[in-house]
């Protein structure tokens, strides 16, 4: 008898078990997670105490602010197409006050080694066909010195603390005088291991050689009394840098192997001095220090909108 009452209370127990489990509240299976957007976007601005573009300073030895904003799409981690825009302070002797940049790239990756293609385009507005010297009077100058270029890059990253690479610039009319110009340049790059500084600082030390070739100016330029040559001429600069969060405080001292009348030549500094060599291309003898070394100290802060998420 108790076995057969055994029985039926197992019996019972067996057939109320789906009920019970159909009861229970199922959970739902995990969503899965959204892909990241291939957009994004960097922007950043600086501070410097001089603005030197290829051991040339572009803003008389003056501070000078600078911002940027370029928009990106990954096609695929190793892949990004940009545009961007740029903008800096400057001292032309055309009297123009701004550089307004205009670029646009693709950066193909592969591995180790980051490619960077594109053009871009150095807008210099405001800028008039006369200008006031200290030592000759009213000279004339080139109203607009915008133009554009061509450009390749390659950056090789050997481990996480060393970075070597190279690039090349063309422009059919540098600074709009008619002549071309090719600069191409070597950098290093060598990062501090992370436990070298508390806090989360990083720091660096960077460095670049630049050759810079320049064809022959046109006639109609102004500036230049007859056809000729540009001086080529070799930058280079070496400094470090301290890293925080988006922050980057850059410490640099550059130079360049142009003579003083070679460099008025260039730039046709209105603050030049006299008493220089005269030349087919320097008929006043000027003489410049805007192409001599310097150090520069620059604040700037960098970030994308995918970091802020």
């Amino acid at each position: 008898m108790k076995k057969v009452v055994l029985s039926v209370v197992a019996a019972l127990a067996l057939s109320a078990a789906p009920a019970f489990a159909a009861d229970m509240p199922v959970k739902a299976a995990p969503a899965p997670a959204a892909a990241p957007s291939p957009w994004d976007i960097a922007f950043g601005s600086a501070l410097m105490n001089d603005y030197v573009w290829r051991g040339i300073t572009q803003s008389a030895h003056n501070p000078s602010v600078a911002a940027y904003f370029e928009p990106r799409y990954n096609i695929n981690k190793d892949l990004q197409l940009y545009v961007g825009v740029s903008g800096e302070s400057i001292k032309f002797p055309n009297g123009a006050a701004a550089e307004i940049d205009l670029y646009a790239g693709v950066r193909p990756t592969f591995g180790p080694l980051a490619f960077d293609f594109g053009f871009w385009y150095y807008g210099y507005p405001g800028g008039n066909s006369t200008y006031t010297t200290d030592n000759f009077g009213v000279a004339p100058a080139i109203s607009n010195a915008s133009f554009y270029e061509v450009y390749g890059k390659a950056t090789w990253t050997v481990n996480d603390y060393i970075a070597v690479g190279g690039y090349v610039q063309y422009t059919p009319s540098y600074l709009n005088t008619g002549a071309p110009g090719t600069y191409f340049a070597g950098t290093a790059k060598l990062t501090a291991p992370a436990t070298w500084l508390p806090n989360g600082i990083g720091a660096y030390a960077s460095g670049e050689v630049g050759r810079q070739l320049l064809g022959t100016v046109d006639f109609d330029a102004l500036v230049y009394p007859i056809p000729a040559d540009l001086p080529d001429y070799t930058t280079w600069n070496a400094g470090i840098g301290f890293t925080w969060k988006v922050f980057t405080l850059d410490l640099r001292y550059s130079d360049s192997d142009l003579s003083k009348e070679n460099c008025f030549i260039i730039t046709g500094d209105p603050h030049a001095s006299t008493g220089g060599t005269i030349s087919t291309l320097n008929v006043v003898g000027g003489r410049s220090n805007w192409c001599g070394s310097t150090f520069i100290a620059k604040l700037s802060a960098d970030l994308t909108l995918g970091s802020l998420k």
